[in-house]
């Protein structure tokens, strides 16, 4: 009889100091022994939390190949503290090279969802300037939004919407996902994301990247993630496009699909 594969352990990790300090949600499991691959860190997407389905399946399919697996919700996010109007871009890289740094040993593939693609690149560079424990092995980046602050919303706003965030320090944007509930979009979203665009140069990461898009994502147009593609010059880049996809790729041959890459990554 095969043995039950256990839970992820829920833990907390504290971040920041005075009035920035909060407490990050993390889930973890371990890798069981040598030879497995490497292991699997979860980047989620804007006002998304780790219990999503593809963020589910991701822990599923580790616990099943006997790999560590980490993921997490940002500051204002799922279980973790604080107040989503509060993150920046910023911010939650802080959150992740902490959740990477306290949690991680070994090769990680890091698979970055929408908001996530970003994050998962800007930790990929923190990551090759560090010597810590843990190492790049690859990314799996789905419908990435790098540089959205800027290319996806702040260069498409109206000058009605700009101007209110300018003058009351955030908009309330519809939403077509969740509850349906308007969120802020905020200037300190938007003027601090510029500290930490990509689009603009080459990006080196020395490690395989893979990338898959919908053609029919209303949220990051495909053409944004062949953008990407170009900056990743010197790596091993395969970007699948899916034609009939949306942003989420949530489906079950989507989430196949996700999984496949990280196993072809290693």
């Amino acid at each position: 009889m095969t043995p039950a594969i256990p839970d992820a352990v829920l833990d907390f990790i504290d971040v920041g100091e005075g009035p920035s300090a909060r407490r990050i949600a993390v889930r973890h499991r371990a890798g069981q022994g040598a030879g497995q691959g490497p292991g699997v860190v979860w980047l989620g997407g804007f006002k998304s939390d780790m219990q999503g389905g593809k963020a589910v399946a991701l822990d599923g399919w580790a616990g099943e190949h006997g790999r560590a697996a980490v993921r997490f919700d940002y500051s204002g996010h799922g279980e973790s503290s604080g107040d989503f109007a509060d993150g920046t871009i910023g911010s939650w890289l802080e959150d992740s090279v902490a959740v990477f740094e306290r949690f991680c040993t070994g090769p990680q593939i890091l698979i970055g969802s929408s908001m996530g693609g970003w994050m998962a690149l800007l930790l990929a560079r923190e990551i090759k300037k560090r010597s810590g424990k843990a190492s790049l092995a690859g990314l799996v980046l789905i419908a990435p939004a790098p540089d959205f602050t800027e290319e996806l919303m702040w260069k498409n706003f109206s000058p009605e919407v700009k101007q209110e965030i300018e003058t009351k320090g955030f908009w309330l944007r519809p939403s077509e996902y969740g509850d349906g509930t308007p969120y802020p979009i905020t200037r300190k979203l938007i003027e601090e994301g510029r500290n930490h665009l990509v689009l603009g140069s080459a990006i080196d990461l020395g490690c395989p990247v893979r990338i898959l898009q919908g053609a029919k994502d209303p949220d990051v147009p495909w053409q944004h993630a062949f953008a990407l593609t170009h900056r990743l010059p010197a790596d091993d880049v395969v970007l699948t496009l899916i034609q009939d996809g949306d942003h989420r790729l949530s489906r079950p041959q989507d989430i196949a699909r996700i999984l496949a890459a990280v196993a072809e990554i290693g």
